[in-house]
C-alpha cells in the first residue's frame, strides 16, 4: 500500500473501535489500580482519545494532536493516564510512516512530555521510570515509522524505475519498427517510381512496356500495403550485434549470422536448393529471424551439436529448414516466454502468410521448418502447427 494513500476507512474504524473497547476494559480497573473509576465525562475522553485514529491516513498529524488534547484534558481531570495511551502510540507510529522525520521527532517530543505531566500530576514515585518508558515507547515507534516510511519509498522508485524501463523497451521496439517499416515502404516506392517514370518515357512510343510497368506497380503497391500492416504489428528483438541504423536484415546478410554462430561453438552448414532470387523485404525478414530464433534455441539447449540451415527457392514458395543433431527434446525450447522463441516464429509465419512446424526429429534432433509464399498475389493468412 502506497504510505500517502489513505488506509481503506473500514480497516482504520475498527481498529480505532477495537483500541476504544480495550481501553474502557482497562479503565474498570481504574480502582483497583488507586484511580477513580471512570464515569460519563472519562467515557466520552475516552472514545475521543482513541475513535479519531479511524481518520490517521488522511490526516496523520492532525489526529495525533487531537487524541493527544483529549488525553491531556483526561488526564487533567485526575483519571487513570495509562488509559488513553494507545490511541496516541498508533498515532505517533502513523505520522512516523508518513511523514519526515523531524515531524515525527517533533510529536514524539510532544508524546514525552504529555507522560512526563502524568507522572507530575499523579505525583509518582518513579519519575525516572515513566520518563524511560515514554523515551523508548517513542524511539521504537518512531523508528519502526521511519523503516516503514523508506521501504514504501524504495518499493515506489522501483516500480517508477520499472515503468521507465518499460517506457523505454516500448520507445525501443518503435524505433525498431520505425526503421525496418522505412526499409521496407522505401524499397517498394524506389520500384513504383522508377517504374512510373518508364510508363510516362515509353507511354506513347511502346505501349506494350507501358503496360508492364504499370503492372509492376500494381503488383508492388500491393505488397507494400501488405508489408505496412504486417511491419507494423511486429515487435521482435532486432539482431543485438547490429549497428545503429544498420539496414534490415536480409537473406543476404544469413552468412554474418551463421560466422557468429560458429564463433560461439556450433557447427552449421549451409544449403541452398533453386535459383536465389530477390525477394519481399518482409519475407526475407522473416525468414532470417526464424533462422536467428533456431539457431539460438540450438546454442542454448542442444548441448553438444551441430546444426544445418537449409533454403530451398520455389516458384511461388520459400522453404527454411533448421535441424540439428543434439540428443533428447527440452521442453523449455517449446515453451520460450509469450512475445519470443517459437510464439515469435508462429506469429511471423502468420503475418506473412506462412506455416511453421517445430519438433523432435525421427533420426533424433530438433527441426523447425518454415515455408513461406514469396509473392503478394498468393500471401494468405498462414497456419501454424507444433509436432
Amino acid at each position: 500500500m502506497h504510505p500517502r494513500t489513505p488506509r481503506p476507512l473500514v480497516v482504520d474504524t475498527l481498529i480505532a473501535v477495537a483500541m476504544a473497547v480495550v481501553a474502557v476494559l482497562l479503565g474498570r480497573e481504574s480502582r483497583s489500580q488507586g484511580w477513580p473509576d471512570l464515569d460519563t465525562r472519562a467515557y466520552v475522553l475516552v472514545a475521543l482519545a482513541h475513535l479519531p485514529v479511524a481518520l490517521r491516513g488522511r490526516w496523520p498529524v492532525g489526529v495525533f494532536a487531537a487524541v493527544q488534547a483529549a488525553a491531556l484534558v483526561h488526564i487533567t481531570l485526575g483519571y487513570w493516564p495509562v488509559v488513553c495511551t494507545f490511541g496516541s502510540m498508533l498515532a505517533l507510529y502513523t505520522v512516523a510512516s508518513v511523514r519526515a522525520l523531524r515531524t515525527a521527532l517533533v510529536c514524539a517530543a510532544c508524546m514525552t512530555a504529555l507522560w512526563a505531566y502524568a507522572g507530575v500530576v499523579s505525583h509518582t514515585p518513579s519519575m525516572a521510570s515513566v520518563l524511560g518508558q515514554a523515551l523508548l515507547y517513542g524511539s521504537v515507534l518512531v523508528w519502526f515509522g521511519h523503516l516503514a516510511r523508506r521501504s514504501a519509498e524504495l518499493t515506489r522508485r522501483l516500480h517508477a524505475e520499472q515503468a521507465e524501463r518499460a517506457r523505454r523497451a516500448v520507445a525501443e521496439e518503435r524505433g525498431r519498427i520505425a526503421r525496418e517499416l522505412h526499409d521496407v515502404v522505401a524499397h517498394h516506392m524506389s520500384v513504383i517510381s522508377v517504374q512510373a517514370g518508364l510508363a510516362r518515357f515509353v507511354f506513347a512510343s511502346d505501349p506494350g512496356k507501358a503496360h508492364g510497368a504499370l503492372g509492376t506497380i500494381a503488383d508492388t503497391s500491393g505488397e507494400a500495403l501488405q508489408e505496412l500492416r504486417r511491419m507494423l504489428q511486429v515487435l521482435r528483438e532486432e539482431d543485438p550485434e547490429a549497428p545503429e541504423g544498420a539496414p534490415m536484415p536480409t537473406l543476404a546478410r544469413l552468412g554474418d549470422l551463421l560466422e557468429r554462430v560458429r564463433s560461439g561453438g556450433l557447427p552449421v552448414d549451409l544449403a541452398v536448393e533453386g535459383t536465389e532470387r530477390p525477394l519481399p523485404p518482409g519475407v526475407e525478414l522473416c525468414a532470417y529471424r526464424v533462422v536467428q530464433e533456431a539457431l539460438t534455441n540450438v546454442l542454448k539447449h542442444a548441448g553438444t551439436a551441430s546444426a544445418r540451415v537449409e533454403l530451398r527457392y520455389g516458384p511461388n514458395d520459400l522453404t527454411v529448414r533448421v535441424t540439428d543433431d543434439g540428443e533428447g527434446v527440452n521442453p523449455a525450447r517449446v515453451s520460450t516466454g509469450a512475445g519470443h522463441g517459437l510464439i515469435g516464429m508462429r506469429e511471423r509465419a502468420k503475418l506473412y502468410g506462412g506455416t511453421i512446424s517445430v519438433g523432435p526429429r525421427a533420426e533424433g534432433g530438433y527441426q523447425v521448418q518454415l515455408t513461406l509464399p514469396t509473392s503478394a498475389t498468393n500471401t494468405r493468412r498462414g497456419d501454424d502447427r507444433t509436432r
